[in-house]
């Protein structure tokens, strides 16, 4: 968050919106450093589908930016903020011509994940998630289904996960079954486990890109241009 802000600030006033998988701290502790919101020039909509009906996304995060955890409160802010709740299922459409059809994903306390068309071409997020056993059902596949680009929880690979089941996330072998099941046009490798060192990464890398050829593994700060 804190690097796009950087690039964003250049471009105001900029009106956007931000769409969370989920609330867990590693997906949302950038919020105070993401230097858009300090601009009163700038609009600025969250959106949350997992959260109904127990919380609401302003609720999560003004608490997140609360003492102890945190100094000072969300009302620093001074860009125009809007909090937006849905439920995981539902189709948006957040801008003219951009529509995003949405989906309920397998992670502890709940995550959504996002397919956004736009101008012809299609990108699937889908981070967190765990795979079942049985394969994924129908509804997944047509969420997945002929998308350009795949970005998919790949945090471990086949032969850690039986240590993790029930954490809540997936591997990248299982990424490019997805997305050979499903025609995806580009698979990322996203999510990576914190363990896995640059060495670790370059193995997946080579590995994953001779079971599927074109396959990228995401680095931080990286833009994927068609």
């Amino acid at each position: 968050m804190r690097p796009l802000g950087q690039v964003l600030r250049e471009q105001a006033p900029i009106d956007a919106d931000i769409f969370y998988s989920h609330t867990h701290l590693d997906h949302v502790n950038g919020i105070p450093f993401f230097v858009p919101l300090y601009d009163p020039r700038n609009t600025v909509r969250f959106w949350s589908g997992h959260l109904l009906p127990k919380y609401d996304l302003n609720e999560v995060l003004n608490h997140m930016m609360t003492p102890p955890l945190f100094p000072v409160p969300f009302e620093i802010f001074s860009a125009r903020i809007e909090f937006r709740d849905f439920e995981a299922g539902l189709s948006l459409d957040p801008k003219p011509g951009v529509h995003i059809r949405t989906i309920a994903l397998n992670h502890p306390n709940g995550a959504t994940g996002y397919r956004v068309e736009y101008g012809g071409r299609s990108v699937c997020y889908v981070t967190d998630i765990e795979h079942t056993a049985d394969g994924p059902d129908d509804a997944f596949l047509d969420f997945l289904r002929g998308a350009d680009i795949l970005i998919y929880d790949s945090t471990y690979t086949d032969a850690e996960y039986p240590a993790y089941v029930g954490w809540g996330h997936s591997t990248w072998q299982e990424g490019v079954r997805l997305s050979d099941r499903a025609g995806v046009g580009k698979f990322v490798v996203f999510h990576h486990d914190p363990t896995h060192d640059d060495k670790f990464m370059d193995e997946i890398a080579a590995e994953a890109e001779a079971m599927r050829p074109g396959t990228t593994v995401a680095r931080e700060g990286m833009v994927l241009t068609p």
